[in-house]
């Protein structure tokens, strides 16, 4: 699972004009699932089930 700031990087998410995430493969708003026994947030894309974890 990559973290959302190396997703950023290589162009597999991109932030709209509000800085929310979005799936670059199918422009979807990102959903956020935290877990409070984890160190990390995981973000979700609705459409295609990508997953990037997000440290908080």
């Amino acid at each position: 699972m990559k973290s959302t700031r190396k997703a950023l990087r290589d162009g597999d998410l991109f932030k709209d004009t509000y800085e929310r995430l979005n799936c670059a493969e199918c422009d979807k708003v990102l959903k956020k699932k935290n877990d409070p026994d984890e160190v990390f947030a995981v973000r979700l894309c609705p459409e295609c089930d990508a997953r990037f974890k997000e440290l908080r």
